[in-house]
């Protein structure tokens, strides 16, 4: 059973809520050149399209900062309103300084303490920072990174635990000074008058037991909501694998706010495949639905047609493809569960469960496949045309059963 979630305060992100009990958000980054405005755009906008909620882009040169506000532009053509967050290290307090459109352009400004500068520098960088967001009334991510700490905090909890009775193992003291540079940080942000609203932090390192522990002690030290990832999650299945167990965790225990699993893809492989599985983690938690579930049996020495493969692969597909349109067009459609089945044995009966539901035939049976609509017989189709009749069945039951209200009177063009 999920257990009630953690109580945060409500950042406001151009528009979307991040905690303050507010739905767990789903965001992704481009993987572009941000100097390349039209590319970075449509990467945005098909990030978007796939359900991304918040989209951060690298800003790391004078020519990727004087690019944003084109680059935000072009997506909101390309793709309506999409609030876009600023990647800042190293020289992002020259940057928001010197582009000022480009500081009022961005949603969020995500900056790292162990990169912003050494000693002095630090604190005069981090300040001008917080001026600019608060100047233009922006929130600020605090995300430390395991690879890339505070080596002033880091050294400081090194040097006091060598000269403890009870010394603690290397570890530990690695995850209390990622805690320690969060915490610290975002308080001194408060104490140069950003508002505590305005503050989200996040502690990622690229292990699922360390994120779990280090995340479960920064949540116990404040309110501020917290974003979850591991920072390098990995290229395919070992990098679902691994945010699936960690983020399942954590969100079981009402831990995180926003989410991002961070994919390396394959060579030339879809950026917005990480888009789906951070979406796929929080709808089989039922903390969210994104899209229309489809169940589909996984085969066996019963169902030697590779008929129901096609279908289940095809659907999902369609699906997707679909969902920027259903999501305008057809409010609560993502809610709606579908069944493809191989053979006789659970396929009549998962079909019935399912809003939508076809049960394909197995080896040896009638080569007949019932289609059930809410738990009743509908048709059975078969033949060479099953597929795209099947789809043709999904499209008039998403377009009867999940109307806008709008579209329910006549008089509403």
């Amino acid at each position: 059973m999920i257990r009630s979630r953690r109580n945060s305060v409500g950042v406001n992100v151009g528009g979307i809520r991040v905690g303050g009990g507010a739905p767990v958000v789903v965001q992704s980054m481009t993987n572009t050149n941000s100097e390349d405005v039209e590319n970075t755009a449509r990467q945005i906008a098909a990030l978007a399209d796939a359900g991304s909620e918040l989209v951060r882009i690298t800003v790391n040169t004078p020519e990727a900062a004087q690019a944003v506000p084109e680059i935000i532009r072009r997506a909101e053509d390309l793709r309506g309103r999409v609030p876009v967050i600023g990647d800042f290290h190293y020289n992002g307090h020259l940057l928001l300084a010197q582009y000022p459109e480009c500081a009022r352009a961005l949603a969020k400004y995500r900056i790292n303490p162990g990169n912003v500068g050494v000693g002095k520098q630090h604190d005069d960088h981090f300040r001008q920072i917080i001026g600019i967001a608060i100047e233009n009334d922006k929130p600020v991510r605090i995300g430390v990174n395991w690879g890339s700490l505070d080596q002033r905090v880091i050294a400081r909890l090194m040097d006091e635990n060598s000269r403890s009775a009870q010394p603690k193992e290397a570890r530990q003291v690695m995850i209390e000074a990622m805690c320690l540079s969060a915490l610290e940080s975002a308080r001194g942000a408060e104490g140069y008058g950003l508002p505590h609203d305005h503050i989200i932090v996040s502690v990622k390192v690229s292990g699922v037991q360390d994120l779990i522990e280090v995340s479960r002690a920064l949540a116990s030290r404040c309110d501020y909501p917290l974003h979850l990832g591991l920072t390098e999650a990995g290229i395919g299945a070992k990098g679902i694998v691994a945010s699936t167990a960690a983020l399942a965790v954590l969100l079981q225990e009402g831990i995180g706010d926003t989410i991002r699993v961070s994919l390396t893809p394959a060579p030339g492989g879809d950026r917005t495949e990480e888009v789906l599985v951070a979406q796929q983690i929080l709808q089989s938690l039922e903390l969210r639905r994104f899209f229309p579930q489809v169940s589909a049996c996984p085969g066996c020495g019963r169902t030697s047609s590779t008929l129901f493969q096609k279908l289940a692969d095809q659907i999902q597909t369609y699906i997707r493809n679909r969902m920027p349109v259903w999501r305008r067009q057809h409010p609560g459609v993502e809610g709606l569960t579908l069944a493809v089945m191989g053979c006789v044995v659970n396929g009549p009966g998962e079909s019935k469960h399912a809003h939508l539901g076809i049960s394909l035939p197995g080896t040896g049976e009638d080569p007949k496949a019932p289609v059930y609509i809410d738990g009743k017989l509908a048709t059975i189709l078969q033949g060479e045309n099953l597929i795209p009749e099947f789809t043709a069945i999904l499209e008039d039951y998403v377009a009867s059963h999940y109307r806008r209200e709008d579209a329910k009177d006549p008089k509403v063009r």
